[in-house]
């Protein structure tokens, strides 16, 4: 059976034709248009504004901005250029660089960086991070791997990025400072079960955590040795060759400051990979709904 496909172009623009569009989509989403006012307390109707990106309620003119509290809030760039963006950034496997989305785009390159570096964000956000294996749970496969090169001086200048990742389940990963074990420790204990089945490597940080309540087993890559029955790291020694890959051929370069955003919306990509026709649909639908403001009427609190 096959998958899913994702949303064309023409599916795109057929359901977001115009920047209003898109703010009602918005504003549906994170408000309705009918609600109970913040400020005159009354069950109202909400209206676009001619002018402004906002919404004015019929009955005391008090405004709502629907991008307020979204990547969006800040910017003078149109609305549907930003949903475009969102569309590329969830139909390629590879990234999407800010020259690219400058020319889609018709945007400086400046506001494209932005866009993308936004984007990269809101993702990882929306991916969060669930708690992987456990007892009865598929095997949990450790890595990290090294993303960079040498510096103006020739000295190694790679930044070092950790993974967990179970079989036919979520991917988390994390830049971190070293491969010390108290440091790759923190992330294993807070995001893998006790119980769970562990693949690593030989790296020797990872020695220990069969005293850590986890049931451990390694391969010695050192003596070609790379898969030994269940215990192999290839299923995220695959997702490393796809970041490497893309950060090489699309990005060429990616600075240790800016990594954490793309290592999150790859594995934002990779967590989805079976389900490509949600990748734009959750983007789209996740903006978070603000919390209902309690307002005073005529000394009675709602």
């Amino acid at each position: 059976m096959s998958k899913p496909k994702p949303p064309t172009v023409q599916d795109f623009f057929k359901r977001f034709p115009t920047d209003h569009a898109c703010l009602d989509h918005l504003m549906e989403l994170r408000f309705g248009k009918r609600r109970t006012c913040s400020k005159c307390g009354k069950d109202s109707t909400f209206h676009k504004r001619a002018k402004r990106p906002a919404y004015e309620c019929a009955n005391c003119g008090y405004d709502i901005n629907p991008m307020v509290g979204t990547p969006f809030e800040r910017t003078r760039t149109p609305l549907q250029k930003w949903f475009y963006a969102i569309y590329l950034f969830t139909t390629t496997r590879h990234g999407v660089p800010a020259k690219e989305l400058q020319r889609q785009l018709s945007v400086t390159y400046k506001t494209a960086w932005r866009m993308g570096h936004e984007l990269r964000k809101y993702m990882a956000y929306v991916d969060g991070d669930s708690s992987l294996g456990g007892p009865t749970g598929g095997v949990v496969e450790i890595d990290e791997t090294r993303i960079g090169g040498k510096d103006v001086k020739g000295k190694d200048d790679k930044t070092v990025v950790m993974g967990m990742l179970e079989r036919q389940g979520e991917l988390i990963t994390r830049v971190v400072p070293n491969v010390r074990r108290k440091t790759l420790y923190r992330y294993i204990l807070a995001h893998v079960r006790k119980g769970s089945r562990v693949a690593t490597d030989e790296l020797g940080s990872y020695k220990t955590l069969r005293f850590k309540g986890y049931r451990h087993a390694s391969v010695a890559h050192r003596r070609d040795e790379y898969v030994r029955g269940e215990v192999h790291v290839n299923s995220i020694e695959g997702f490393w060759s796809l970041l490497q890959r893309s950060i090489r051929g699309t990005h060429v370069h990616v600075s240790a400051k800016h990594l954490p955003k793309y290592v999150g919306e790859f594995e934002y990509r990779h967590n989805l990979r079976d389900a490509p026709h949600l990748m734009f649909e959750f983007l789209v639908m996740a903006f978070p709904r603000p919390a209902r403001k309690r307002v005073t009427v005529a000394n009675n609190k709602i």
